[in-house]
């Protein structure tokens, strides 16, 4: 990836008081630019943040540079508010690939939109769900009974999935996760590792009596009867890191962490 010498940073920020500080010192600096009008875009918070930006201005196709500014910061690099434009064109691109998810409600409606970390499919109540796994139009697993379950990207595996106990995922590996959370029966099954372009359908059995929700990373649809998801075939966004701390070495890491 090249970038101009002296590249348009769009810079965006959290409304944390920490992150909003650094938008006024960067800006001050380094000028600011419209997001549909820069080379790059600079996002100032946390991994929440990053997903909201990437949800937002992901359409656009311009390299994303984090700096934490949060709670949680393993899609961010460390804030400094000097060499932001040798950082920039040092640093390293991981190009990440969103899943697509489409979910059906029992009121007869249909909600798309993108994941770049997960899809997660919760009970809604205090009885667990019952979910059929559909995996390329054929049934692979007729009921399972569980307190939801989730589809990881690579990039989202160290996150909600990983807490579910699912498998850390190496960037570029063209593999997706498909992770039980807190499954009942059958008891002994602990998910699976699958070719990225497979077509995971989640169905709702006895949804009246035990609803459930599906999220993709923040949007929440509640009261579903099924959800589909793939890995998008037309977006990808690239995140952009210091080389010393680049997003697949972070995910190697995590794996060795005690």
């Amino acid at each position: 990836m090249s970038l101009p010498a002296s590249p348009r940073i769009a810079f965006v920020a959290s409304p944390a008081p920490e992150a909003q500080a650094a938008l006024s010192a960067l800006t001050a600096v380094h000028g600011q630019h419209r997001p549909d009008a820069a080379d790059v875009l600079c996002a100032l918070g946390g991994d929440g943040f990053m997903l909201q930006t990437l949800h937002r201005h992901g359409g656009l196709g311009l390299p994303v540079f984090g700096m934490k500014l949060g709670t949680v910061g393993f899609l961010m690099n460390q804030y400094r508010d000097d060499d932001l434009v040798a950082r920039l064109h040092a640093a390293e691109a991981a190009v990440l690939r969103p899943l697509e998810m489409t979910a059906t409600t029992e009121a007869g409606g249909s909600v798309t939109s993108l994941a770049y970390n997960e899809v997660s499919v919760l009970r809604q109540t205090r009885q667990a769900a019952h979910l059929r796994v559909h995996l390329n139009g054929q049934v692979r697993l007729d009921e399972l009974i569980c307190d939801g379950a989730l589809v990881a990207t690579p990039a989202g595996s160290t996150a909600y999935n990983f807490s579910a106990h699912g498998p850390i995922l190496p960037l570029g590996s063209s593999v997706i996760a498909l992770t039980p959370i807190a499954a009942f029966r059958p008891r002994r099954w602990r998910g699976a590792l699958l070719r990225a372009d497979t077509e995971v359908k989640l169905e709702v059995l006895d949804g009246f009596k035990r609803p459930v929700s599906a999220t993709a990373d923040s949007l929440e649809v509640r009261d579903i009867v099924e959800v589909t998801i793939r890995e998008s075939r037309e977006r990808t966004v690239t995140l952009l890191f210091d080389r010393e701390h680049n997003l697949e070495e972070r995910i190697l890491n995590e794996q060795f962490l005690s």
